[in-house]
């Protein structure tokens, strides 16, 4: 049973779109199953067609005439399989939300679909819209795809399981913590500032201190108008991918877990936001602020004001999650060919790293109640993450599929649309990668095609006296990101908190917009010294009397099965 506590209703499509949905889906789209090999990749006798809802980035670096329908993915999955993907829709961002409801309110589900809401997962499985797929999955999964979700002790499928019944295949998300700080290695050395003298990449709140008054007061960059240390105003953030520009970094060194609900010391339940160690968090904030530390543009900066930042060599720190040199970072160093980056993060006065366990589930896809043939959603997650991760004859096999990896043609080109990694995974192909470069392992014993290609990026950047950005991208990401979550990992530095609650409550439907909003508001204001700090404690009497209190008991019930 998943911990997310009811499946709140939400008044109005979906209560019309259940009743033009009786009958399973509408007697138009269905069609007699169509025979199967056996096995878990086993191809169909006869060509079986699946409708798809799609959703599409503007620039996913297709080669010339390829498209979400016709692309080497889809056509993988006609050769191996006999299956013809069809798109009903297809649309990016929130354009796909509402292709999505759409879809929902006409009574016209497409065979398949990606699902990125959980309340829209909720609504979809109350209102028996979706296939019943535990038994597909079952019988259909291959052994290796098993593992992988085994591996997360029942997290992941947990976050589609329904009273014991698995409603849809969740993508995977790993841990990937901490949030790096991206730090300017060659200024470091202009400067001569010594820092981390233990090595092991770990700065207190004092070095990080140090490190951006140093860069504030000597302008190492030379820009004429150096900035310490920059945020967005939102903050915070509650998911590892989302963490870039924020202080999640700072607020690990206070033990504060912002915007997620946690137990604390007496076992209660509590938001991150509202403890006495996020007021402690703001204090340094503030105090930085006030010092001109922090940049004093604060409150008004947007993400594209902080890249700008960066590349224009006033900054020299940049926070985020380890992978930021592969999108974000490289424009910097396209920029100024000079930069070089190192990877801290910041630890606790224990030498710990405080970090919150991910939502081990993200994203969703879906069978519509009434499809012929609901195991092919299962045979296509084991072609994409089972076949093609494991082939080592890929090149040969898959000629078309295999340059896809190569050249970086983005993941939302499968039909399958939510990724699927072991628990381990991040760690163990950073292994195959370094074991690879030190000459441990051959490139033949590398087990995944985008770890090849990552040790070939590695290379050419060791090799060149004038790299490419991509492959600088990839060598300091991986050299620079996963090698600090893997010595963090190693020497025991990571101090796990697990969130108790990730789902939606009627309440937070109601109040989390305007107390989300009253949140980043005041935080703003505490840092900016236009609210004092003692203004904290108002702030959290206001988001109990406006709603906080009222959710907390609504999780305390859900946790409990009494709702």
């Amino acid at each position: 049973m998943h911990v997310y506590g009811r499946k709140w209703q939400r008044a109005g499509f979906l209560c019309l779109a259940a009743v033009m949905l009786t009958g399973c889906g509408g007697k138009e789209k269905n069609q007699e199953p169509v025979a199967a090999a056996e096995g878990a990749m086993g191809s169909y006798e006869q060509v079986l067609t699946c409708t798809m809802g799609r959703r599409t980035l503007a620039n996913p670096k297709f080669p010339e005439g390829d498209t979400y329908e016709n692309n080497a993915y889809t056509r993988y999955v006609m050769e191996k399989l006999n299956v013809q993907i069809v798109d009903d829709f297809e649309a990016n961002g929130e354009d796909y939300d509402r292709q999505v409801s759409l879809a929902i309110a006409s009574g016209e589900l497409p065979d398949a679909m990606f699902i990125g809401s959980k309340d829209i997962l909720d609504e979809l499985v109350e209102n028996e819209l979706v296939e019943d797929l535990t038994d597909v999955y079952n019988t259909y999964a291959s052994s290796y795809i098993k593992e992988i979700y085994d591996s997360y002790g029942g997290r992941c499928l947990d976050t589609a399981t329904y009273e014991g019944r698995l409603m849809a295949i969740p993508g995977t998300n790993l841990d990937s913590a901490p949030c790096v700080a991206y730090i300017r290695k060659d200024w470091l050395e202009k400067t001569g500032l010594m820092v981390d003298e233990n090595k092991d990449h770990c700065l207190t709140i004092q070095e990080l201190e140090e490190i951006a008054k140093t860069f504030l007061e000597q302008d190492p960059g030379g820009s004429g108008n150096p900035v310490g240390m920059a945020f967005a105003p939102y903050l915070t953030a509650d998911d590892y991918g989302g963490s870039g520009y924020t202080i999640n970094a700072i607020t690990s060194a206070f033990g504060a877990f912002p915007k997620l609900w946690i137990e604390d010391k007496e076992n209660k339940v509590v938001y991150g936001s509202v403890t006495e160690e996020m007021k402690a968090t703001l204090g340094q904030l503030a105090k930085w602020f006030q010092e001109g530390i922090l940049d004093p543009q604060f409150g008004t900066r947007t993400w594209d004001d902080i890249t700008a930042l960066l590349t224009n060599n006033q900054l020299g720190i940049a926070f985020g999650p380890w992978h930021i040199p592969d999108w974000l970072l490289n424009n910097v160093k396209g920029m100024n060919p000079e930069a070089e980056f190192a990877a801290f993060t910041v630890c606790d006065e224990e030498n710990k790293v405080n970090v919150a366990h991910s939502n081990a589930g993200s994203g969703y896809m879906v069978v519509r109640k009434g499809y012929s043939n609901p195991e092919v959603i299962v045979k296509m997650l084991n072609l994409f993450f089972d076949d093609v991760v494991n082939n080592k004859n890929l090149e040969q096999e898959a000629p078309q599929v295999a340059s896809y990896i190569q050249q970086g043609v983005d993941n939302s080109a499968r039909p399958f649309q939510v990724e699927i990694n072991s628990y381990t995974s991040l760690l163990d192909d950073y292994a195959d990668i370094k074991n690879c470069l030190n000459g441990a392992i051959t490139m033949e014993e590398v087990r995944t095609a985008e770890s090849k290609s990552i040790v070939e990026s590695i290379r050419r950047y060791q090799k060149e006296s004038q790299p490419e950005v991509n492959d600088w991208a990839k060598y300091t990401s991986r050299m620079g990101g996963i090698e600090l979550i893997e010595s963090l990992t190693k020497n025991g530095q990571f101090q796990w908190e697990t969130p108790v609650f990730r789902g939606t409550t009627k309440t937070m439907k109601k109040s989390s917009a305007n107390l989300g909003k009253m949140e980043e508001e005041v935080f703003v204001g505490i840092v900016t010294g236009s609210i004092p700090l003692d203004g904290f404690d108002q702030f959290v009497a206001d988001w109990n009397a406006q709603g906080g209190e009222k959710i907390t008991g609504e999780i305390e019930e859900a946790l409990a099965g009494t709702e």
